[in-house]
């Protein structure tokens, strides 16, 4: 193989940010009492028992599944956007391979590529800008489209409310003003909402509402995941809802790359989206560690920006970000430095609240030493 091609799609690409972590890893894995990792946003408790159950009746499926979902799961799809973003009727909906895998190839599968540019978050999850790298564009980071200027080359703008890893909550008629803007000028504007369940100080509100998106669903996409409200990560379940000829060009391009999500998740889908009652219980648990968390860092002398939603609190001790980094590493505990989710960050570090009860008061006991 020749080193021009070693180096193709992988070029393109930065670095995978966790593994700088290694080294403060291993510090905080060095603690007598074990690490406490609060790095990662992924959840700990148990699945849902109606999600194993559905998932263990659908195992048998041995023909292929609907890349566009089952009836059933459509449905389901549909009425939790109904009731859960005040979605009226007319958008389209498809499910995908968890959240990370549509963020990833979006520009992709809408065709973007050279020459176009993809608005994303100042300071946002590092997989908006590798999604325009896989798709040879160009990421402007801008939270304020004045920011753009004049261009016409804009094709995608990413949002992000409950913002991660800052929990920051856009208000509706901010949503609304990007809306508008994006369709005076044919642009898509696509909503990470994977932490809409989880409003703390303030209710998040979703793109498809109709104080956002007015009476018309064109040139909006919502995309959600049920990693976090039903803590199926290991599922990789997700699904996108917005514009229906969007979602159908999503499908079209879907059918052929054969990006389906299997039968039996699809299934486990279905049955989490009809209840609500463990996502409460699951609220309750973060709302919980958040309070425990929350108490400890200000006592310890930490400001705490934003952080009104989502499953991270965005903290700054006013230094550099590595710095915090071993300050938490030093008493066995791993969070995450602010920059990997862009220049802005580096003042801040994320904290994770998907640890266990017994993790989180062993992180708040050693934050007060």
């Amino acid at each position: 193989m020749t080193a021009d091609r070693r180096a193709g799609v992988p070029a393109r690409l930065p670095d995978f940010p966790w593994d700088r972590l290694a080294p403060s890893r291993a510090v905080a894995a060095a603690h007598p009492d074990g690490l406490v990792d609060l790095s990662m946003g992924a959840p700990v408790d148990p699945v849902p028992p109606l999600a194993r159950a559905a998932l263990a009746d659908a195992s048998d499926a041995p023909g292929y599944p609907l890349t566009a979902g089952s009836p059933a799961l459509r449905a389901a799809i549909a009425a939790w956007c109904a009731r859960e973003c005040g979605a009226a009727d007319g958008f389209g909906v498809l499910p995908t391979i968890g959240l990370k895998e549509l963020v990833a190839w979006l520009p992709t599968l809408l065709g973007i590529g050279p020459g176009d540019l993809v608005v994303i978050p100042e300071i946002g999850y590092p997989t908006y800008e590798v999604g325009v790298r896989l798709a040879g564009a160009t990421a402007v980071r801008a939270d304020a489209l004045t920011a753009v200027g004049p261009s016409t080359r804009v094709r995608l703008v990413w949002v992000n409310s409950p913002a991660n890893p800052t929990g920051r909550v856009l208000p509706p008629a901010h949503l609304r003003k990007i809306v508008d803007w994006a369709r005076e000028r044919g642009v898509v504007v696509a909503s990470d909402e994977c932490y809409l369940p989880l409003g703390w100080d303030e209710q998040p509100v979703s793109v498809l509402d109709p104080r956002v998106c007015g009476d018309s669903f064109d040139n909006v996409l919502a995309a959600h995941s049920l990693s976090k409200r039903s803590n199926l990560a290991g599922y990789r379940a997700g699904f996108v809802a917005g514009d229906p000829a969007l979602v159908d060009e999503l499908l079209a391009v879907r059918k052929h790359a054969g990006l389906i999500v299997p039968a039996p998740v699809q299934a486990a889908m279905t049955a989490v989206l009809g209840d609500e009652g463990h996502v409460d219980e699951q609220r309750q648990r973060y709302a919980a560690r958040r309070q425990v968390l929350r108490a400890a860092m200000l006592g310890a002398g930490f400001t705490i920006d934003h952080s009104e939603a989502g499953l991270y609190l965005w903290a700054s001790r006013d230094e550099r970000c590595w710095d915090t980094v071993e300050w938490f590493a030093r008493r066995g505990v791993l969070v995450v430095p602010g920059e990997f989710y862009g220049p802005r960050g580096a003042g801040h570090v994320r904290v994770a609240l998907t640890a266990s009860d017994e993790r989180v008061s062993a992180a708040a006991s050693r934050l007060a030493l």
